[in-house]
C-alpha cells in the first residue's frame, strides 16, 4: 500500500508541474524577445574577441524572425551556434519569465600555425580554426609541416613556455625542420634545437639554466645554434659570421691541422742523436793524422782519444 501512495504522489506532481509547464509556456508564448530579454555571457578565463554579443545577437534575429518565444527552436539556435568554428561550446535555455540566456565558451588559441602557405589557430584541444579578419590574439607563432597529431603536445610547450617568466621573454617562435623543433629566441640570431616533442621540461629547464650561467655573459651574436635534444648535454655551433669568432675557428684549425704532423714532429728528436755520433768520429781520426808520434804508440793514441772528448763539454759550457 505505501509503494501505491508513493507512485500516486509521484505522479500527481508530474501532472501538476505539466499543467504549470504548458500554462507558463502559453502565457508569454505569444511575448515578444526583446533586446532586454536576451542575455549573452562569453564564458572563458582568457578574453578573447572572435565573437561579440551583437554577432549572436543577430544570429537569434536571423533563426527567429518573428521574435515570438513561441516561434523560437532552442535546439536549433544552439546547433547553429556550436558550428560557429571560434566556439568551443553553447548552451541555450529560457526562463519561465521568456528570458533568453545564452552562454558561449569561445575557443582560446594557444598557438598560430603556418602550414603550406595557410594560416590558422589551434586551440589546447587540438582543434584548427581560422583567423579572424577583424581580431587578432596574441599567441605563440610556429611554423612547419606539422601532423595534426602533434597539436596536443605542441600545446603543451607552449603553455608551458607561457607559464614561466624566464620562457616567455626568451622564446619567441617555434620552428620545424627536417623533422626536429627548433625554438627561436628574442635576444640573438641563434635557434635552440631541442629535437622532437619528449622531455620537454628536462630540455628547457637544462637550457634556461646554461643561459643563466653561461650565454648571458656571452655576446648574443656569438653562436648560431645552441642543441639541447642530446641527453644530459648542450652542443653549441659558433656564428662563422661574427667577427669576435675568427681567433678561435682559427686555433680550432691550427689544431686540426697539428693532428697529423703529431708522427713526423717526433722523428727530428731520435735524428739529432745520430748526426751527434757522428760528429765525434771525423773529429778523433784528423788529430790522430797530425800527430806523426802517435802512430808509433798505440797506447799513447788512447789517451789522445780521451783527451778530446773532455775537452768538448768545456767548450759547451762556455758557449752557453
Amino acid at each position: 500500500m505505501k509503494n501505491k501512495y508513493r507512485i500516486l504522489k509521484i505522479a500527481v506532481t508530474v501532472i501538476i508541474l505539466g499543467l504549470l509547464l504548458s500554462f507558463s509556456l502559453k502565457r508569454f508564448s505569444g511575448q515578444k524577445i526583446t533586446d532586454n530579454k536576451i542575455s549573452v555571457k562569453m564564458n572563458e578565463k582568457t578574453p578573447v574577441y572572435f565573437i561579440d554579443e551583437k554577432d549572436i545577437r543577430e544570429i537569434v534575429k536571423k533563426e527567429n524572425p518573428s521574435g515570438k518565444v513561441g516561434d523560437l527552436n532552442i535546439p536549433v539556435l544552439e546547433k547553429k551556434i556550436n558550428s560557429l568554428p571560434a566556439v568551443d561550446s553553447a548552451n541555450v535555455y529560457l526562463n519561465l519569465n521568456g528570458k533568453l540566456y545564452l552562454d558561449i565558451k569561445q575557443r582560446v588559441p594557444v598557438f598560430r600555425l603556418n602550414k603550406d602557405g595557410r594560416d590558422f589557430y589551434v586551440d589546447e584541444k587540438g582543434v584548427e580554426f581560422p583567423i579572424s579578419k577583424t581580431y587578432s590574439h596574441p599567441c605563440m607563432l610556429v611554423t612547419g609541416n606539422i601532423n595534426p597529431d602533434e597539436y596536443e603536445k605542441l600545446a603543451e610547450l607552449v603553455e608551458k613556455i607561457d607559464k614561466d617568466d624566464f620562457s616567455k621573454k626568451f622564446f619567441i617562435g617555434i620552428s620545424k625542420s627536417k623533422g626536429d623543433y627548433n625554438l627561436l629566441t628574442s635576444d640573438g640570431n641563434y635557434k635552440v634545437e631541442i629535437g622532437d616533442l619528449d622531455n620537454i621540461e628536462f630540455k628547457v629547464k637544462g637550457l634556461k639554466t646554461f643561459v643563466e650561467k653561461y650565454l648571458v655573459f656571452q655576446d648574443p651574436q656569438k653562436y648560431s645554434m645552441v642543441s639541447v635534444k642530446y641527453q644530459n648535454q648542450i652542443v653549441t655551433t659558433l656564428n662563422p659570421y661574427f667577427k669576435e669568432n675568427d681567433s678561435i675557428l682559427k686555433a680550432g684549425n691550427l689544431e686540426l691541422a697539428k693532428a697529423p704532423a703529431l708522427a713526423a714532429a717526433k722523428k727530428p728528436d731520435v735524428m739529432p742523436k745520430t748526426e751527434t755520433k757522428k760528429a765525434k768520429t771525423p773529429a778523433a781520426k784528423p788529430k790522430e793524422k797530425a800527430k806523426p808520434k802517435t802512430t808509433a804508440k798505440p797506447k799513447e793514441t788512447k789517451k789522445t782519444e780521451k783527451k778530446p772528448t773532455a775537452a768538448k763539454p768545456k767548450a759547451k759550457v762556455k758557449i752557453e
